[in-house]
């Protein structure tokens, strides 16, 4: 038998997630998580140095997206240019 307290749980409604519409950061995560598959297959110094870039960039899009948008363009102007991370 269940305490009445635990009723209200019961019958809730699932959570399903944060509910946005914000196409920026979607935008940002999209480009986050391609930006992790691109590194992924690196040799392991490399790929490491690379996500540590990665991750600072997502901790700083909890505070400030437009400048995490910023720095994660830059980020892959340089992956793309640099010959030997490809």
């Amino acid at each position: 038998m269940m305490p009445e307290r635990w009723g209200a749980f019961v019958n809730a409604t699932p959570w399903t997630g944060p509910q946005w519409d914000d196409p920026a950061l979607t935008r940002l995560a999209r480009q986050l998580r391609d930006a992790h598959r691109a590194v992924a297959p690196l040799p392991p110094q490399t790929r490491r140095r690379l996500i540590r870039h990665l991750l600072a960039i997502t901790d700083l899009a909890k505070r400030d997206s437009d400048l995490a948008a910023r720095r994660l363009e830059a980020f892959l102007a340089d992956f793309h240019e640099a010959p030997d991370v490809r």
